[in-house]
């Protein structure tokens, strides 16, 4: 039996459509999310054609104008991959032609969040209501898994038990994107707080291996809305500037990690081109053109990369420092 539920006239198809792309071996789960947003739709606009229309897709996509460029750009893109499958037996099937490309400066600018920040988000985490649940130490074993090791939101909600090797210091992130398997380091800070919240876990949540590591107030595995919310609610109390489309998002504290990373680099004298592909590896990129989307310029890290360069042209170009 299916773990998705399709409701419009078009489930049968959408059925078939996901089955092929679970035997395939890409990534069904998300395909499967975005699809549903049309399925919904579709069902909202009492649309009982036997074939998908022009009219249907415009409609829809028109109502992805209050989306981020890029969540329209995923809807869209799925919607196309189904119309092309529905075409493939149906002559009749539209297939709405490709988005244009999102131009630069309508791109989500990542927020790169300063340590002072960090705290006060992990401070107010720890203050969530019910006082006492286990949710404000959900949340804030969330926020600090996410900025001391780069991963994902989706990633970490993923995350059962038997995935974390307290013992050794390692987080097994079992499908990421593209259903790509890794290990994860784990810093000594990192470790001891992941194992304290598993103890206090413990005290009232399952046991089982295979059971969620980090649970909602209901025991249940997290999930995205509640949390975003709560994340807006964080920033509020924390006094950090914020809109509902614009962000800062929770997906931010992965390219403050990366930012971050970077900037601890140049602090130790490190190569740092020498340590990009490592980085990439870590954060589970196809590439290191992936990892430089993260690698956002701040005031600190230009800082360093300017001195870097100001003592490299003293010691290598003019040892005399100019003097004749």
């Amino acid at each position: 039996m299916s773990a998705w539920k399709f409701s419009s006239c078009l489930a049968a198809p959408m059925d078939r459509f996901i089955n092929l792309r679970r035997l395939s071996g890409t990534d069904y789960h998300s395909q499967t999310r975005l699809l549903e947003y049309f399925d919904r739709f579709l069902v909202q606009q009492g649309f009982n054609r036997p074939h998908i229309t022009c009219e249907i897709t415009d409609s829809y996509q028109q109502g992805l104008t209050t989306l981020a460029p890029r969540t329209q750009g995923n809807r869209m893109c799925v919607l196309r991959q189904f119309c092309e499958y529905l075409a493939g037996s149906d002559p009749q099937s539209y297939v709405p032609g490709p988005l244009r490309m999102i131009r630069s400066h309508q791109a989500h600018q990542p927020y790169i969040y300063n340590s002072r920040q960090l705290q006060a988000l992990l401070a107010a985490s720890s203050r969530l209501l019910p006082l006492g649940s286990l949710r404000p130490h959900t949340y804030r074993t969330l926020l600090g898994l996410l900025y001391s090791t780069g991963i994902r939101i989706g990633e970490a909600m993923a995350l059962n038990l038997e995935d974390v090797q307290s013992s050794t210091q390692w987080l097994y992130i079992a499908e990421g994107k593209f259903r790509k398997t890794r290990w994860v380091a784990l810093s000594s800070s990192t470790g001891r707080a992941l194992q304290h919240y598993i103890d206090t876990r413990f005290k009232s949540a399952p046991h089982s291996p295979d059971s969620p590591l980090l649970l909602n107030e209901r025991r249940r595995r997290l999930c995205h809305p509640s949390v975003n919310q709560t994340f807006r609610g964080l920033l509020q109390k924390c006094d950090i500037p914020h809109n509902k489309r614009t962000g800062p998002r929770i997906h931010d504290l992965r390219h403050t990690f990366a930012v971050h990373r970077l900037l601890a680099w140049y602090r130790q004298g490190h190569d740092v081109n020498a340590r990009l592909p490592a980085l990439a590896t870590y954060m589970g990129h196809v590439d290191i053109s992936s990892t430089h989307i993260y690698l956002q310029p701040t005031a600190e890290l230009l800082e360093q990369v300017h001195q870097r360069f100001h003592n490299y042209y003293l010691h290598n170009i003019d040892p005399k420092g100019g003097q004749s």
